[in-house]
């Protein structure tokens, strides 16, 4: 006789169970269960020429961040001033932090230090890192022999 043979469920049933436990965390400890995103939140890409990165500081005066490139390391760091306000407010809910920030990224490659640009414009830092010429890729041309 032939006997169908059926997955049992107890996978079904745990997925559901870390489901349950999840939401319930997430409603009677929000703030726990949720960890903090990196500050400055920060975009990389590349390119033949070299790396960009630019990072989102509102509220963060240009003259205020200071921007390091050691080996294959650039560093971001500065402070974002809390809001001044009258001694009668009361705070109703308070997201944006303020205080001391650094943010660390290791770069794909080496890059040019001498050349390293840095704007900012509405909130945005922009910084562009040429790569470094004795670390860019090298065509070689194949001769027959």
């Amino acid at each position: 006789m032939y006997r169908q043979y059926r997955i049992p469920t107890v996978w079904h049933d745990m997925n559901r169970l870390q489901s349950e436990m999840g939401r319930l965390f997430a409603t009677y400890y929000p703030e726990r269960v949720r960890p903090a995103p990196a500050y400055p939140a920060l975009n990389v890409w590349t390119n033949e020429e070299g790396l960009n990165v630019t990072a989102e500081v509102p509220g963060v005066k240009p003259e205020e961040i200071e921007i390091s490139v050691v080996g294959d390391t650039l560093t971001l760091s500065g402070t974002r001033k809390a809001e001044e306000l009258d001694e009668s407010v009361r705070y109703h809910r308070q997201e944006r932090g303020y205080g001391d920030f650094t943010r660390s990224l290791q770069l794909p490659f080496q890059v040019d230090v001498d050349k390293v640009e840095a704007t900012f414009r509405n909130g945005v830092l922009m910084v562009a890192m040429p790569r470094a010429e004795e670390d860019k890729p090298r065509k070689i041309a194949v001769k027959s022999a």
